[in-house]
């Protein structure tokens, strides 16, 4: 392969292909950087700019006479040419360099209105859910002084029942009493006390709430006549879908669960459990908002609090209390484990869990 080699500077031009070599000592000097050179069919074509506007009289210099000048002036023009060389790739390192530190900055620039902007998105997704958060509790709010109202009412209208009852009871033992001429035989009469269903001594015990437990709970697990001829007897009853719920659960099947237990609850929407065990489906697949609420319904059909739901209780608080936990609505969360505590203050795991979430609040985890 043959080799062109040209080689210009600002008053040297050479050129050398194999056995053609040829070269010209510039009388005045020109602009190497801007002069060209055109190589084809089998010439040169040197396009020349003057460093100096001006006519020439003569291309050449006069030291072509002179062997020990032309030489001094090649050697120069190596110099010369090698020189400007270094300070080419030392003028590129810079210009590089620069390049390198400005892409560095747009990109750190870049970087940083990302890492704003997802900043910006989470801080209005926390807004969003605390307004969500404040609306459910606002409406809890409402629906428990609705709730208290509506039982003092009933309290008072059973109130008003028992005493008319007794006020009858009482004008007719007087007028069987007038009614009465004659003594009745003295005898004895057997008293048979039925069993209690709780476990407290009377005398210790809320009769009324426990009465009023077990009342719902008969209504609770009462089944709800479905007239509906696509649905097997299964899918009609909600004690059966809850066990099916279970097993989905178990599988690791959370939306089939959540369908199962929402169909149970479009039956009897009166079963804490169908609730609190949806609550934990959601959890697992951090549905948080839909979590809080399934627990405070499931708390809400726990009432009225007794020794018997106990357990149920403690387990909605405890779900509910995570999802705060994982909403970082730490103190919504404290209260929930500290209530669940109270149920069950021997549970070491809800001791642990407690004192991890009060050191998060305080700033010491």
């Amino acid at each position: 392969m043959k080799i062109l080699d040209i080689f210009i500077t600002d008053d040297y031009l050479k050129v050398n292909y194999t056995q053609f070599f040829f070269e010209c000592f510039l009388r005045n000097k020109i602009d190497h950087k801007k002069s060209l050179a055109h190589v084809g069919n089998g010439e040169v074509i040197f396009q020349l700019y003057k460093e100096t506007p001006g006519l020439w009289n003569k291309l050449e210099s006069e030291i072509i006479e002179d062997k020990n000048a032309m030489n001094l002036k090649r050697r120069e023009a190596i110099e010369k040419a090698q020189k400007e060389a270094e300070e080419d790739k030392k003028q590129n390192e810079e210009t590089r360099r620069k390049n390198e530190k400005y892409a560095l900055k747009k990109i750190m620039k870049h970087e940083e209105e990302e890492k704003e902007r997802i900043q910006k998105i989470k801080d209005q997704e926390r807004q969003k859910a605390m307004a969500e958060l404040q609306k459910w509790k606002e409406e809890q709010q409402k629906l428990a002084e609705k709730a208290k109202h509506k039982i003092i009412k009933e309290q008072k209208v059973i109130k008003e029942t028992a005493l008319k009852k007794e006020k009858l009871t009482t004008q007719k033992k007087k007028t069987d009493l007038l009614a009465t001429f004659t003594l009745r035989p003295v005898g004895n009469i057997d008293v048979n006390f039925t069993p209690r269903v709780f476990p407290t001594p009377f005398r210790e015990s809320q009769a009324h709430e426990e009465e009023e437990w077990l009342r719902k709970q008969a209504e609770a697990r009462r089944i709800s006549e479905v007239f509906d001829e696509d649905l097997n007897e299964e899918e009609k009853n909600p004690d059966l879908l809850q066990n099916k719920g279970n097993n989905f659960f178990n599988a690791g099947n959370y939306p089939a669960a959540i369908n199962v237990y929402s169909h149970a609850i479009k039956l009897n929407n009166n079963i804490p459990a169908l609730y609190s065990n949806r609550a934990a489906c959601h959890l697992k697949m951090r549905n948080f908002m839909k979590c809080i609420k399934d627990c405070s319904t499931a708390l809400d059909l726990l009432h009225p609090c007794v020794p018997q739901n106990a357990t149920s209780r403690c387990r909605a608080l405890v779900r509910r209390g995570t999802a705060f936990c994982e909403m970082e609505l730490y103190v919504e969360g404290l209260q929930d484990y500290d209530a669940a505590l109270k149920l069950d203050p021997n549970n070491k795991q809800l001791q642990k869990d407690a004192e991890n979430i009060r050191n998060m609040i305080q700033g010491t985890s």
